[in-house]
């Protein structure tokens, strides 16, 4: 099934695509409409693999640095990518010093806060 995701995303060529037609393969129920992807499924594979990689290590960015053999400029630059990558609500602002991910890393919210708040919950 990963690899079917896979050849999707690099069929599209990262280009945007609406899913017309669902079917769940336990039920063969199928849906049709026109369904934009979420966010996060619109993101490149690699982009999908850190940003579970991360989720998993729950945001700490050490265990990041050794899961990937990158440095910590290199993680957080990785993250300010994605985030970009993933759109703002508030019209393109900068991520900085109030964004969720940087008030996780100084430790003034907790992992499930943080993980709310990019959610939009």
């Amino acid at each position: 099934m990963a690899g079917d995701w896979n050849d999707l995303t690099r069929m599209t060529g990262g280009s945007r695509f609406v899913v017309e037609r669902v079917r769940m393969v336990e039920t063969g129920i199928a849906i049709e409409g026109s369904f934009e992807l979420p966010p996060l499924a619109r993101l490149p594979a690699e982009d999908q693999v850190f940003l579970v990689a991360f989720l998993r290590s729950r945001g700490n960015m050490r265990e990041m640095e050794r899961i990937f053999g990158i440095s910590y400029p290199t993680v957080k630059n990785r993250l300010h990518g994605i985030v970009g990558r993933l759109g703002s609500e508030d019209g393109g602002r900068d991520v900085g010093r109030d964004d969720p991910l940087s008030r996780l890393e100084r430790g003034e919210i907790s992992f499930d806060e943080a993980l709310e708040e990019i959610s939009g919950n």
